[in-house]
């Protein structure tokens, strides 16, 4: 058997049931697909791939190649289009299956379809790799998933949870590649030099040491639902989203130390707390599955139609941190220039564009994926939908008093003052009059 691994959002060799998968094969080919709309403003003024994301994934891929090297593979790296390049790489090496993780999201599907299309004769495969449940072990029905996180909280909680460590397995063993092709990966953009020296490193081996350091190394996790709602400290939050985002970390692997760790120190709300939060990425996933291109839909899965303005002022001023909230500034200068804000600062900046700023939400969701190191199309997507009111929220809009949340969770400016966000000329709602308008 001649087999095609497409590596997408799952750059490890732990617990990869798919990767597993594809080494039940005579020959082997490993590749990444860089693909070039990624790169491209053409959604809502903004790119699918920023410059922060970019140098994560780069890094990702390179300690991926490196940890392929001593079982004997290697990454082909591809720079094109996956519905062109795949089919050719296939009927290069007579390829008889092709794997891949199975991903959320509309554009994705389609992809797999248009290589179904273009590869009749090959067999293809998804598997299960980026959440901590499989479909099969769902307490419902993908249908039936709740419309609200909490529901789905409920039943999980209520059906039998697996023990995690019995199912963590690495890849030990990979068959040969067919000989070592050229790749065309020099074609891929320069990776950019950041602004600030980030804190993230991409791959699975740094992913794991961060893993190890918050559980057991510094035992923050024990203290996680007191400090997660700080808005700039590294020790806070357990920082696994960039990794989780690209794979290199599992969710089942996370589970696996938080269980290990309740068993051998302690177990309090914090322990759980951060399983909650898992359990909130794992809602969006199948809540991204369940209803395909409503994720993206201005009227969100609720079909709410909500009255939005769009002004191009407003808009940049958000993205470049020149508001009249100072939080909201320092908020979106450092994601601007680190590619990483905590998910309070998340919810504040999302909420000041929803109202106060009166735009259509798909924008600011549109800006997260352009720079988010750690952005993931149902995490993001659905965030989004939920803090518009047009989501999984019962309660529907959610509005925060930014005033009130700047004196709570940063009640010297500390936050503000390290990021700028006293703006020089910020922005005002209304820079436009009528004597402004084009006459026709």
């Amino acid at each position: 058997m001649h087999t095609l691994y497409w590596f997408t959002r799952d750059l490890r060799l732990h617990d990869n049931p798919a990767l597993l998968a594809a080494a039940r094969s005579d020959m082997l080919l490993c590749v990444f697909v860089v693909d070039p709309r990624w790169f491209t403003g053409d959604r809502f003024q903004c790119r699918a791939l920023g410059d922060h994301r970019w140098r994560f994934l780069w890094q990702s891929l390179m300690a991926l190649e490196r940890s392929l090297r001593p079982l004997g593979q290697r990454l082909h790296i591809a720079w094109g289009e996956p519905e062109i390049v795949l089919p050719e790489l296939a009927r290069e090496h007579g390829v008889q299956r092709l794997i891949r993780s199975r991903l959320p999201g509309t554009e994705e599907a389609v992809q797999w379809q248009a290589l179904k299309t273009r590869l009749p004769e090959v067999t293809f495969q998804q598997f299960e790799t980026l959440g901590m449940i499989a479909e099969g072990q769902l307490p419902m029905e993908l249908a039936e998933l709740p419309d609200t996180f909490s529901q789905f909280r409920k039943q999980v909680e209520k059906a039998e949870q697996p023990d995690h460590t019995l199912r963590i397995r690495t890849v030990s063993a990979l068959p040969p590649p067919p000989g070592f092709p050229e790749d065309n990966r020099g074609q891929c953009p320069p990776i950019p030099e950041p602004i600030h020296r980030s804190p993230f490193t991409g791959g699975e081996e740094a992913g794991l040491a961060q893993l190890q350091a918050f559980v057991f190394g510094q035992h923050r996790i024990a203290n996680y639902k007191e400090t997660r709602n700080a808005l700039d400290d590294w020790g806070s939050s357990s920082k696994f989203s960039p990794w989780l985002a690209n794979g290199c970390l599992s969710v089942r692997e996370v589970v696996a130390a938080i269980e290990q760790y309740e068993r051998q120190h302690t177990r309090n709300d914090s322990t759980y707390w951060l399983w909650f939060e898992l359990l909130w990425r794992e809602y969006f996933y199948w809540y991204a599955l369940k209803h395909g291109g409503r994720l993206f839909s201005r009227d969100g899965v609720q079909r709410k139609r909500r009255p939005v303005t769009f002004y191009g002022h407003r808009f940049k001023a958000w993205c470049e941190g020149n508001t009249q909230y100072p939080i909201v500034n320092a908020a979106m200068n450092q994601l601007r220039e680190t590619g990483y804000i905590s998910n309070r600062a998340r919810q504040l900046v999302a909420s000041c564009l929803i109202n106060e700023l009166e735009l259509d939400w798909r924008y600011g969701a549109a800006w997260f994926e352009q720079q988010l190191v750690d952005y993931d199309v149902a995490s993001n997507y659905g965030n989004w939908q939920y803090l518009a009111g047009v989501g999984a929220d019962p309660r529907g809009l959610r509005q925060f008093n930014l005033d009130k949340q700047a004196q709570q969770y940063d009640p010297e400016g500390a936050f503000v003052h390290r990021w700028q966000g006293e703006a020089q000329q910020p922005v005002g709602l209304h820079t436009v009059d009528a004597a402004d308008w084009p006459i026709s």
